[in-house]
């Protein structure tokens, strides 16, 4: 299951997450985005019930969270650890390096 992120619930299900969760950056007019999409909707379907969760934030509809996080370009994969970035990747990438990034 794919958390939908705000500003209002990012402290919640990101930063005191007891559990690593991996959150994608997109937005709706972006290639790479919808490429990589269905790898990350894949994976959160794998890993439900394994220690991992999924959220997605669109950067146009939540701006300030991208910021916050420095993100360049979409799509941003981010791994937040114990309630901090552990690891990022940006752009597509196959489905291996993901899993690889989830350990």
């Amino acid at each position: 299951m794919i958390i939908e992120l705000t500003e209002a619930n990012f402290e919640q299900e990101v930063l005191q997450s007891a559990e690593p969760v991996l959150v994608d950056f997109w937005a709706s007019w972006c290639g790479p985005c919808r490429m990589l999409s269905p790898i990350v909707d894949q994976l959160s379907e794998e890993y439900e019930g394994k220690g991992v969760k999924f959220g997605k934030i669109n950067v146009d509809e939540q701006p300030k969270l991208a910021m916050n996080y420095k993100v360049q370009g979409i799509p941003t994969l981010i791994l937040f650890k114990d309630g901090a970035p552990a690891e990022t990747s940006v752009g597509v990438v196959p489905k291996a390096k993901i899993e690889a990034m989830l350990g």
